[in-house]
C-alpha cells in the first residue's frame, strides 16, 4: 500500500449532527492495522485536511524534534490546537468538529478531494470558485506555468528543485506587500 495516493472528488451533503459520507474508495486508503482511524486539521487556504493516523503521527514526531524553535511556536499552536483524532461509523459518516466547521466556513455542501496524501474538504462554493478562477482565462498562463514546473519535478533530482525568475518574482512581490 506504499504506492497509494488519495484522488478524485465528489460533493458531499452536511446532516444536521455535522456528519458527512466519506467516499468508500478514500476510506479504504485510511485504513491502517485494521482500523480506519485518521485526524482532521486545519488545512491551507480555506480547507479541512483529513491525515492518516500513521501520517499525522509522523508529522507530530518531526515537530516534536522542533517545538522549542520561538518561530514556529504560533504555527504549532494552531495546528494542534485544530487536530482532532476520529474514525467513521459504519456507514462511513464522519462527525466534524464544530470549532473547524465554523473556522472555514461549511455550511450545507462540502467537496471532498483527494489530493495524494492528505483529503481535503472544502465548503462546496470556495471549491467551486478556486476551480472556476484556474480554468479561467485570466489564470491560464499561470496555470500552464505551474504546470510546466510541476511535471518538469519529474525529471528533476530529489532535493534540487529548480528556481526560475518566476519563483524570484513572486516572492519579491509577497516581500513588498
Amino acid at each position: 500500500m506504499s504506492d497509494f495516493y488519495f484522488s478524485g472528488s465528489s460533493t458531499a451533503k452536511i446532516d444536521d449532527k455535522n456528519r458527512f459520507v466519506l467516499p468508500q474508495s478514500m476510506r479504504y486508503g485510511l485504513v491502517e492495522a485494521g482500523a480506519c482511524e485518521f485526524t482532521i486539521c486545519l488545512g491551507m487556504g480555506g480547507c479541512l485536511n483529513i491525515y492518516k493516523k500513521s501520517d499525522i503521527e509522523k508529522i507530530a514526531k518531526k515537530f516534536k524534534e522542533k517545538q522549542h524553535i520561538a518561530r514556529y511556536q504560533k504555527f504549532f499552536t494552531l495546528f494542534f490546537s485544530t487536530l482532532f483524532h476520529t474514525t467513521c461509523d459504519k456507514i462511513g459518516r464522519v462527525t466534524l468538529p464544530p470549532q473547524l466547521k465554523k473556522l472555514v466556513n461549511i455550511q450545507k455542501e462540502i467537496v471532498v478531494a483527494g489530493v495524494l496524501d492528505k483529503i481535503e474538504l472544502w465548503p462546496k462554493e470556495v471549491y467551486d470558485e478556486n476551480m472556476k478562477n484556474l480554468l479561467s482565462e485570466a489564470d491560464s498562463n499561470e496555470m500552464l506555468e505551474m504546470s510546466e514546473e510541476v511535471f518538469a519535478l519529474m525529471h528533476d533530482e530529489p532535493g534540487k528543485e529548480k528556481i526560475n525568475e518566476s519563483h524570484i518574482k513572486k516572492a519579491q512581490d509577497l516581500v513588498s506587500q
